[in-house]
């Protein structure tokens, strides 16, 4: 493997690069995947076991073309929160079953009536501003993980670190050739976690990784369990949220496109993208895991590596299914200490929102089209600045849309609405 060489989706590298490459993909992903049962109740070797058979079902769906992991979605935490309480979590699981399905259906219309309607409704100004907006949506994210303790508050010792991991992985990344060229975020995270150490080691006051939870951990044990049940309004609830969730579906499945330089709109065809989603959320609530969706972070290593392998992804959801059984490796991996996630996470959501800029570039969108200018500076100011749409559904829950979801809706309906291109901006 030369110094960033580009691996195709259907490459398959040497075992011996295969199991690292899989590995840093396991990392990037990983604490995503376990904080979204941790904050919905759920249990988090379940959420491991069923992100790594949805993104194996995701492979199998689209015929092991598109290189995509899939992990917990954040975007159905206020359901699954909201649900649970007023029903129990059978309940919640039940409205992310139908939720799957309805993935389904509307895979299923985009086969049958074409997607000429949706490039229509998805022009490269549209998809292009909403890829920015994923990435620096979660800008915040990555400088809160990267900044702050434990207790939400401000810390030069947290950003330190942060600033350290971020710096040896750009330094992988650009200097390092060969095989080391194409795990820089697995360096990263190893050098940022050994940095972490050994400061604890000199200033005991700053030791943030405790190995407590790894020694009370079994080796072995099964992921636990649970059974959907129905009712119509946690079932209209998990639809309604799916709504933006398709949405986000879109955008990530275009910067996926852009990274890897193949139309997966096209082939396999957003049909097969949908429902390799929606079954992938399917089967995941008849284990008892959150729904999914395909992962930012994960695209972001695969922007950074150029490997668009999709053996290294099947890979990852391999190595995740086995990590579910093995809870004191998993407890393990939960030491990883936030500001390292944090500094691997300045780089990698970063570069999803470049690739949303190249997209722009690349489409040739016209910024003295009045008409695009103020598609572009409605979907930032709502994206980024946490628009919300709400409204109450029944007591104790409420329908939101919000962040990317709402921006790719207002950005959909003002591309439909406003005419084409009535003049530019003049410059002197």
């Amino acid at each position: 493997m030369a110094h960033h060489e580009v691996l195709g989706p259907q490459v398959r590298p040497p075992l011996g690069y295969w199991i690292p490459l899989s590995i840093q993909h396991v990392f990037a992903m990983f604490g995503a995947t376990i904080l979204v049962p941790l904050l919905t109740g759920l249990n988090p070797s379940t959420a491991l076991f069923t992100a790594g058979t949805g993104t194996l079902i995701y492979i199998l769906v689209t015929g092991a073309r598109v290189p995509a992991f899939l992990g917990s979605s954040f975007a159905f935490i206020p359901a699954l929160i909201g649900i649970s309480a007023a029903f129990g979590m059978p309940y919640a699981l039940g409205g992310a079953f139908v939720a799957g399905i309805f993935y389904c259906v509307v895979g299923c219309i985009i086969r049958f009536a074409g997607k000429g309607w949706l490039d229509k409704a998805l022009p490269p100004v549209v998809i292009g501003s909403v890829i920015v907006v994923i990435g620096l949506n979660l800008a915040p994210t990555a400088m809160t993980m990267a900044m702050n303790d434990g207790g939400g508050n401000y810390s030069l010792v947290m950003f330190s670190i942060a600033l350290v991991t971020l710096g040896i992985t750009v330094a992988a990344n650009i200097f390092l050739k060969g095989f080391f060229s194409t795990i820089p975020i697995l360096i990263g995270l190893v050098a940022g976690y050994l940095f972490t150490l050994i400061m604890g080691m000199f200033f005991p006051a700053y030791a943030i990784i405790d190995f407590q939870s790894v020694r009370d951990a079994p080796w072995f044990g099964l992921p636990q369990f649970g059974i959907p049940r129905f009712n119509i309004v946690a079932v209209s609830t998990f639809v309604i949220v799916s709504l933006a969730t398709i949405c986000e579906h879109l955008g990530d499945t275009l910067v996926t496109s852009k990274v890897v330089g193949q139309d997966f709109y096209k082939n396999p065809g957003l049909h097969r993208t949908l429902a390799g989603d929606g079954l992938a959320t399917t089967w995941a609530s008849l284990w008892g895991g959150p729904p999914n969706t395909t992962y930012g972070e994960n695209i972001g290593v695969m922007a950074i590596t150029r490997v668009y392998s999709v053996w290294v992804i099947g890979g990852a959801a391999v190595i995740a299914v086995v990590l579910s059984f093995f809870q004191k490796f998993g407890a393990l991996i939960r030491t990883i200490p936030t500001p390292v996630m944090g500094g691997i996470s300045m780089l990698l959501f970063g570069i999803i929102a470049s690739s949303g800029l190249r997209t722009i570039v690349e489409s040739g969108v016209d910024y003295k089209d009045k008409r695009n200018l103020t598609i572009s500076s409605v979907i930032f100011v709502i994206g980024i600045g946490g628009g919300k749409l709400a409204f109450a559904i029944t007591e104790g829950l409420q329908f939101e849309l919000a962040g990317v979801a709402l921006a790719t809706v207002v950005g959909i309906i003002l591309n439909l609405i406003f005419p084409p291109s009535r003049g530019t901006i003049k410059t002197d």
